[in-house]
């Protein structure tokens, strides 16, 4: 199992469960993933698009959550989600949950599971999986996540 042992509490709790739930077993795919999950919201779960610190239900506009759930059928997806299977939509579990199980991340795991590529592999994966605007400092996160893996 690959560890963070520099990590935040929310870091170290995402990296455990996209190893156990998600089955991504690659460093370089899990610094990808953790990389792009800090671009999105440092580890945020109640943060809205601009920075508000607010309940899923009270984030009216833009992206909300780890990822920035973003479009009406995803961000709706997470409340839907965690209203069937018992869980905060607002938190970081309920969050995690939904990510490893929404349609659009399955849809790209099997490249997030294949081992031994580059972080120009996995990024066109995470790209697909996000649908980013904002390249932003993805590449400076998901580096600074490989140094910190163990």
């Amino acid at each position: 199992m690959i560890t963070c042992p520099d990590c935040t509490p929310a870091q170290q709790y995402v990296l455990e469960q996209l190893q156990t739930h998600a089955e991504v077993t690659d460093k370089t795919a899990l610094a990808v993933i953790m990389g792009n999950i800090e671009q999105e919201s440092r580890f945020t779960p109640n943060i809205c698009q601009g920075g508000a610190l607010v309940p899923y239900d009270q984030c009216l506009r833009g992206g909300y959550g780890l990822i920035q759930w973003t479009s009406h059928n995803r961000y709706s997806g997470l409340g839907k989600f965690c209203e069937r299977y018992g869980c905060d939509p607002s938190t970081l579990k309920g969050q995690t949950r939904y990510m490893i199980n929404e349609m659009r991340f399955r849809n790209d795991l099997f490249a997030f599971q294949v081992n031994h590529q580059q972080v120009d592999y996995y990024m066109n994966a995470a790209y697909y999986w996000l649908g980013w605007g904002i390249y932003g400092n993805r590449e400076i996160h998901t580096y600074s996540f490989l140094n910190k893996l163990k």
